[in-house]
């Protein structure tokens, strides 16, 4: 689940609105802490009332739990300072406050007591804030075949395209062994370099259908008998992502503040030719691969509606326990627990982070106008509260 068009979309509108904006897309200077510690007497997220919600919560917190007591999670520790123990122990002993109090002000008493709250850097690496964006899994009409009217495929991953054990993009392994940056989207659709390989998964309907399966990364096509085939992210081309809204309103093709997928949509029905020139610009490309039950995130564990989010996994450490808040001032208002499970392509600083919605036609149009200024918190156990904890 990597590049969203909502995020990229969303991103577009506040940095093109006001050049005196924050910059989101600012990455940290070198050195500076994704993590800054709340300090006495600064404004604590108001999580109390998550209590009542807690049965919501549990599901995502076991997943976190789960992939933190795997074998393949050391390898991502310390980061930040935090180790692994001290992450295990911090979603433990979550579950546990979640499971055994009796009303939210024991809960809000125990998480104040044991837990010491950091927030984000933010897009000035100060704690200025972070700007909240949404994705989905799509639903998408389709064909396992290139039967007439499906003429846009989604490809699984290339042999040729090499990754490393992180998941990060290396490039295209050459005859010779050597590596080359693997091509780019307009490449790859110039010169059909993925035909004739066997790669086809399924075949869309529509070019900025497959678009939109790309910048989510998941989608779930609807075949023609009324089954549907479950396509989760595999990998991608290592190329950066380039916003279609966002170019769509520096061409003056669409307002900064009109910009939605639905409105996306409509342009490119009356101007198809110069959306596939757009849509060309984005030299991102992803790759899918056939999946069961629900989408999974960085972590290979299904993401959860509202309570997974994806951020800069260079920054974070995984699977982390969050609070994600809106600014006061904010039209559009969260407040809310939340996991850090999933990473994204466009998510590449510690002023940005994405909201997982769910799957369909109403999380596809939230996600669409999902854009909220606020600040991300993320809670761990104090040393004192550690210590206090049975050793495995």
């Amino acid at each position: 689940m990597k590049l969203r068009i909502a995020a990229c979309v969303a991103l577009a509108l506040f940095v093109s609105a006001c050049k005196t904006r924050p910059d989101y897309s600012r990455p940290l200077p070198p050195g500076a802490p994704a993590l800054i510690e709340l300090k006495p007497g600064e404004k604590r997220p108001d999580f109390a009332t998550e209590f009542a919600r807690r049965s919501e919560i549990l599901p995502a917190v076991e997943r976190s739990i789960a992939w933190t007591r795997s074998k393949h999670a050391a390898q991502f520790f310390p980061k930040e300072g935090i180790t692994l123990e001290r992450a295990i122990a911090s979603l433990e002993r979550f579950r546990e406050i979640l499971q055994q109090c009796a009303t939210e002000q024991e809960f809000k008493a125990i998480v104040d007591e044991e837990f010491t709250i950091y927030k984000s850097a933010g897009w000035d690496a100060k704690g200025g804030g972070v700007l909240y964006t949404a994705y989905c899994t799509p639903i998408l009409k389709g064909s396992r075949t290139p039967a007439p009217g499906y003429g846009y495929p989604l490809y699984a991953l290339p042999p040729d395209l090499v990754k490393n054990k992180e998941g990060d993009i290396l490039g295209r392994k050459l005859a010779d062994g050597s590596l080359e940056p693997y091509p780019t989207r307009q490449a790859i659709e110039a010169n059909h370099v993925l035909e004739g390989r066997s790669l086809e998964l399924a075949w869309l309907a529509d070019p900025l259908d497959a678009y939109i399966a790309h910048v989510n990364g998941s989608a779930i096509v609807e075949l023609p008998d009324g089954s549907e085939l479950k396509l989760g992210y595999a990998g991608k081309n290592g190329h950066d992502y380039t916003s279609l809204g966002g170019e769509l309103v520096k061409d003056k093709k669409l307002k900064a503040d009109e910009v939605s997928l639905q409105r996306i949509r409509d342009w490119g029905k009356q101007n198809p030719a110069e959306l596939q020139k757009y849509m060309a610009r984005n030299a991102s490309y992803v790759f899918f691969t056939p999946i069961e039950g629900n989408p999974r995130g960085c972590l290979n564990f299904e993401v959860t509606p509202g309570r997974s989010i994806a951020t800069d996994k260079e920054l974070f450490p995984r699977a982390a326990l969050c609070f994600i808040a809106s600014h006061p001032d904010q039209s559009q208002r969260i407040g809310s627990f939340a996991l850090d499970q999933d990473r994204g392509g466009a998510i590449r600083t510690a002023g940005r982070a994405d909201i997982y919605l769910g799957i369909g036609p109403e999380a596809e149009r939230d996600a669409g106008k999902t854009r909220v200024e606020g600040q991300l918190y993320y809670f761990f156990l104090k040393p004192s509260a550690l210590a206090r904890r049975p050793q495995p």
